[in-house]
This record gives structure tokens, sequence and C-alpha cells, in this order.
């Protein structure tokens, strides 16, 4: 067994085979986005050293960039203390993590009752994606 394969063995995979991952600047601390990660996706992401997902909607793994250029090239890996969720430090290609266009997918903050948008976009995801999302 390879020790991506052991590491991968670590984790508590919930029903699904699924885990959350969260992407956080490296350099900054921010929480740029979470998404999810099947086995399949964690052993890739420790292989090749960038963000590798499995997009629930679409049952298929997806590399983060791999259409908009954004790619999230991996700077260190953590799991928690239940060993139920990841976190990737992680250096933000081209500074948009969202699919929206913004740096980073917590860009509303709940204030008197009504969430207001903090973060402006950055690219029309048209541009980025080639097609209206």
């Amino acid at each position: 067994m390879t020790e991506a394969g052991t590491l991968i063995e670590d984790i508590k995979w919930n029903e699904q085979g699924l885990i959350p991952a969260i992407a956080q600047d490296w350099q900054s601390g921010e929480v740029l986005m979470l998404a999810w990660m099947n086995r399949d996706a964690l052993r890739l992401t420790i292989e090749e050293g960038r963000a590798i997902y499995w997009s629930r909607s679409r049952q298929a793994l997806w590399r983060k960039g791999e259409e908009s250029g954004h790619v999230q090239t991996l700077k260190e890996l953590r799991i928690d203390c239940d060993a139920d969720t990841v976190l990737m430090k992680v250096e933000q290609v081209g500074g948009i993590a969202c699919h929206t266009g913004r740096r980073a997918c917590f860009y509303r903050v709940l204030e008197n009752g009504v969430w207001r948008v903090t973060d402006e976009v950055i690219k029309d995801p048209a541009d980025m994606y080639g097609k209206k999302l």
C-alpha cells in the first residue's frame, strides 16, 4: 500500500464515502471554499499536489481550475481531531476560488437579519467558463 493509501485509511468517511474539504489560503488564512472529496480525490490531491474534489452533482472527480484556470496548489494538508474533515492550505492561482468569480465562496454576511454581499465579482463567470452559469 502506498503512503497516500495508508493516510487515506485514517480518514472517517461519511455514509456516501465522502469527507468535507476546506480550502484555506496558505498565507492569509482566509477560508476560500468548502467542497467534498472521496478516496480517489484525496489520493490524487496528495499525489498531484493540487486540489481535486468530488462533484456530488456530476458524480465525477473535478480538478479545481480545470475549466477556469484557477488551480489550487496544495501547500499543506491537515485533518481535524475526529479525522472527519480535511483542511487544505492552498495557493489560489489567479486569486479566484468561487465559481461566481469572487475571491472566496463565503462572500455574504448576515447583518440585521439580511444577507449582505461583501465581495465584488473579480471576473465574470461567463468569461471563466465560456458559458452563463
